[in-house]
């Protein structure tokens, strides 16, 4: 994702454009899928845990990324590409490898149509499913 576009995003979601936000934005972007708490604080060695989860909070405050629970190591996050205030248009699948504990951004799959009892009213989808990568197949 060019810088021109991350700008429009976090912008798109109220998100002030400070440097370390920007850096942490660029990173989760770079990734291409979603990353830990663990992982962002390797990859972003310039700016200190505290700050880190701070962005991230007001990240997922803005619904500028999605949260995702993978059961492996805690919490995952990745960019949320939605440009809807009501509806996330940015739902897909994810696949979680229980052999590297990393998780892949299924975007060309999205998440089927599940029924629920009248009264629940649903707020997000996260849709996991769980095995073996092809990298980890090959090993």
């Amino acid at each position: 994702m060019d810088e021109k576009h991350l700008l429009e995003l976090m912008e798109h979601h109220g998100v002030k454009p400070t440097a370390n936000r920007i850096v942490i934005a660029r990173a989760l972007a770079a990734a291409g899928r979603p990353m830990s708490m663990t992982e962002l604080e390797t990859v972003v060695e310039t700016i200190d845990k505290s700050n880190i989860f701070r962005t991230l909070q007001a990240f997922r405050e803005a619904h500028l990324v999605h949260v995702l629970d993978d059961s492996g190591d805690g919490v995952r996050y990745e960019l949320c590409h939605s440009h809807h205030d009501d509806e996330d248009d940015d739902v897909h699948v994810h696949f979680y490898c229980e052999k590297c504990h990393r998780t892949f951004c299924l975007e060309d799959t999205p998440v089927p149509p599940v029924s629920i009892p009248e009264g629940f009213e649903p707020r997000t989808v996260n849709y996991l499913l769980k095995g073996i990568c092809p990298d980890c197949t090959d090993r």
